[in-house]
């Protein structure tokens, strides 16, 4: 059974209503959620700060529908930038699980994609995208693990944003050909999450295809954890596996010196 993500659910103040959103996308069948914690990049330098410990909504998390384990919570930071000389890597990263950039003008998505240490590239939900994708930096990111990310909770509220989502959406698939995608809620408030079937659905509609679209709310979804878990090591990150000996090398390692002489005699 896949482990479905959503990592982005709008970050509030308000505790019982965070709680509620957990909630519910447990019961959804979501494994992982990431809080988004918005910030509009000024051209002076400022302050980040680090986000609010997880641990502190729930004394128990809740249970994940159907997978009888609690559900995971991160914390992720989004940076509104509309210039790329805005962009400073702070040390204020490491506290966010995931890095993302809503690049608000072409030249900060060509630097997004090309250069910027970050996981996930937002694409506008809003608006109409102000600027067309072209396929150098879209495979650039591709190349570099970097995910696109499509929120639809905006779909739901207002049929113009739905106009805009669909066809924002269906403009990067036609660049990126639906590799590295991620579809995201972006809910505010419970009302606004969906199943992960219903969203693999509606990534139909969006243009990609249906493992695609399964992919962008699971597997994706995982790829983009691990290359933020990547950029917070600053090298990467090496998985060790116990390989598994024949038994007579086993045997001959266990074997005392007396008895290996007896067989090598033999």
């Amino acid at each position: 059974m896949a482990a479905f993500a959503d990592l982005c659910i709008s970050g509030t103040n308000d505790k019982k209503r965070l709680q509620s959103i957990i909630e519910t996308a447990a019961h959804l069948g979501y494994s992982t959620v990431a809080i988004n914690h918005l910030v509009e990049v000024q051209p002076k330098k400022q302050e980040i700060g680090k986000p609010k410990c997880v641990s502190e909504l729930f004394d128990h998390f809740p249970i994940v529908q159907g997978r009888s384990r609690p559900i995971r919570v991160l914390n992720r930071l989004t940076l509104v930038v509309s210039d790329t000389s805005h962009f400073r890597q702070t040390a204020d990263f490491k506290f966010y699980d995931i890095i993302a950039i809503y690049p608000k003008t072409e030249k900060v998505f060509h630097a997004a994609c090309m250069s910027c240490d970050v996981d996930i590239i937002c694409i506008a939900a809003t608006e109409k995208q102000p600027f067309h994708f072209k396929r150098p930096p879209v495979f650039g990111a591709i190349e570099r693990g970097v995910f696109f990310e499509i929120s639809y909770a905006a779909a739901i509220k207002d049929s113009t944003m739905r106009r805009y989502t669909i066809s924002n959406a269906i403009s990067l698939m036609e660049t990126c050909k639906g590799k590295n995608v991620i579809v995201s809620s972006g809910a505010e408030k419970p009302l606004e999450l969906r199943g992960p079937y219903d969203i693999a659905n509606l990534g139909l509609l969006f243009g990609l295809s249906e493992g695609d679209a399964k992919a962008a709310v699971s597997a994706n979804c995982r790829a983009a954890l691990l290359h933020g878990e990547t950029r917070k090591t600053a090298l990467g990150i090496i998985r060790t596996v116990k390989k598994s000996q024949p038994a007579d090398e086993r045997e001959d390692k266990e074997a005392p010196p007396s008895k290996k002489a007896k067989l090598d005699a033999m």
